[in-house]
């Protein structure tokens, strides 16, 4: 069930960022608009570019680590996009860039995010594989049977 729930809240993440990258591709203004940035023409497709791929590119991972439970480490992508963010915003910050309260949202999103991502990828690569419906994998089958029942070799009687 922990899962389940931690697999919806990362896909709502990604559907969020989804659609701020493809409006962003669509209409740089939009970046222009939710992060104060004041753009010139040459700027805008600079901006339709590089923001949309990391919007799109952490969207996507977040999706195929949330969806696809052989693809937990896709949520790294995501995590390490946001996280090296988020320490550029730290040093900017420690060595006098100007900071407000716009500037402290997005350190926050970009700190839940990161938690959001790294941690769902602890949990859900730890999480017991399933396949199908509710049928355990049967690699796992196969190991437990291993462990419980050793194959020893057997030499016959002389």
């Amino acid at each position: 069930m922990t899962t389940l729930v931690l697999r919806g809240a990362i896909i709502l993440w990604a559907a969020a960022f989804l659609f701020l990258g493809l409006r962003g591709l669509m209409d740089p203004g939009v970046y222009a608009d939710n992060f104060a940035i004041r753009i010139d023409a040459a700027a805008a497709n600079t901006m339709r570019a590089d923001f949309s791929a990391f919007f799109l590119v952490a969207a996507g991972g977040a999706l195929l680590g949330a969806v696809i439970p052989a693809w937990t480490k896709a949520l790294l992508v995501p995590a390490a996009l946001f996280g090296t963010a988020l320490v550029g915003r730290l040093i900017g910050a420690s060595m006098g860039d100007f900071v407000n309260n716009g500037i402290v949202q997005a350190m926050m999103i970009e700190a839940l995010s990161l938690v959001l991502m790294a941690g769902g990828w602890w949990i859900l690569s730890r999480a017991p594989k399933k396949t199908g419906a509710g049928v355990p994998d049967h690699a796992n089958i196969s190991r437990e049977l291993v462990e419980e029942f050793p194959v020893t070799e057997h030499q016959p009687p002389r």
